[in-house]
This record gives C-alpha cells, structure tokens and sequence, in this order.
C-alpha cells in the first residue's frame, strides 16, 4: 500500500442473506483528500463506510485504514465517525454528549472545553447545548451527530450522510470548514452524500450502484469522460453503460 493512501480497499464484497450489497469494490483513498461517495439510498455506500470503520466485516477482501487490516479497535481512537442514524443519549443535553464523548478520548479538561465550543459553534448548537436532546429536532440531532464526530481532533474524518436535514446556510458553512481542514491540518475526509453540489466540492469521487462503483475520478474528469455538463448526468450515463 501506497504510503499517501490513507485508506486502501482491495476486492471487498459483502452480503446480508445471500444479497451482495458490496461487489468486489477497490479504492485507494489518498491522505489529504475529501472522497465522496455518491449514489441513492441502498445502493451500498452505508454498508462499505462500516466496513472502513470496522463495523462490518468484509465476506471478501480486505481494507487498511492508517495501515492498519480492519476492523482493528485501536485504529478507531485516530478516526471520526458519523453513522447514518444518530447515536445520542436523549436524556442528557447537548452538553453533557459532548462531554460525554469527548471524556472518550484523552482530552485535558482545558482542550475539552476549547473542541466542545469549537465543535458547537460549527453546527450552530452553541444556544442549545442546555437543552436535552429528547427536545432537539432531526436536524438538531444531526448537527450534534456531526460535532460528536469532529470533538476530538482526528487525521481521518468518515461522514456518512452529514448534512441530510441540515439547512442549506448551515450545510454551506460546514463544507466550507471540511475544506479547511483538508487545506490546512491535511485531514482526510471520507463522507456519502446523494446531494450533486456536495459531491462538486470533493476532490475524488466514486459513484456507486448496486453495491458496485460503477465510476469514479474529479467531478471535472467524469464530466468530460461522459460527455455531460453536470454530475447528476454523469451518473446516469454511467449507471446506462454499467448495464
């Protein structure tokens, strides 16, 4: 494996109850990039995300994070992760997850309080953070999902789905710091998305169907490759010749 490739993915295929949701899927994912995984809703993005993050294993293949096999527990301690369905304790505040969270990994209480302020004031939450979360709208508990994954200060960031009921001003400035982190602390940031502009602003992006990548390069490159003005045209073409 390529010293640059932060994430290596080689032959991996997955099935649940003899249905192959992953099919025989190879990705390097170079350090310092935002890699965008594109595609609908069970076309098998969620279900790869889980495996890179450990939290499946593959039938078939295998993946290296950080160059580590996965799954390997001690690798999650260096990664940020966003699940699809949010993982929060409704009882407690926003506060209280976040210190909650954050008393995971080993933050001096000073750091703590400077990445729980950092990360509230990103998803606008900082009003809220009083509140339990039992109060909290979707998009509120998303927002709090996404500064879970961002209180401890990782190299790899794996968003899946991050800004699904997020209001466009918001979601417009948490990709605008997804870039900075990329440009400025080398961050690698893997997020799922079926949003086209998001996919725009990812440096690689692979477009998947039926649990296969059915093409993948810059928005630029396959935009050209099909002949196409938008990437919501690239995808279909490609899904017409994967056929």
């Amino acid at each position: 494996m390529s010293e640059a490739n932060t994430i290596h993915v080689q032959k991996v295929t997955k099935s649940f109850s003899k249905k192959v949701v992953v099919k025989d899927v190879n990705i390097d994912i170079k350090e310092g990039s935002i890699y965008g995984f594109i595609g609908p809703s069970g076309a098998g993005k969620t279900t790869l995300i889980k495996m890179m993050v450990g939290m499946d294993t593959p039938d078939e293949g295998s993946i290296y994070l950080l160059g580590e096999k996965m799954p390997n527990l001690n690798i999650l301690q260096q990664v940020g992760y966003m699940a699809q369905s949010d993982a929060l304790y409704t009882a407690l505040t926003g506060k209280e997850n976040l210190m909650f969270f954050a008393s995971l990994f080993k933050l001096d209480k000073m750091e703590k309080q400077k990445r729980i302020a950092y990360v509230a004031e990103l998803v606008n939450l900082t009003e809220d953070l009083h509140k339990r979360v039992s109060a909290y709208s979707g998009g509120m508990k998303r927002r709090l999902s996404l500064a879970i994954a961002l209180i401890q200060d990782t190299q790899v960031l794996i968003l899946d789905e991050p800004t699904v009921g997020i209001d466009p001003e918001l979601r417009l400035s948490i990709w605008n710091e997804l870039v900075r982190l990329k440009r400025e602390e080398g961050k690698t940031i893997i997020v799922t998305t079926h949003v086209m502009d998001e996919a725009e602003r990812c440096d690689c992006i692979a477009m998947v169907r039926d649990g296969s990548i059915i093409a993948s390069g810059t928005s630029h490159q396959l935009k050209e490759k099909y002949k196409v003005n938008s990437l919501d045209e690239a995808f279909l073409q490609a899904g017409r010749q994967s056929k």
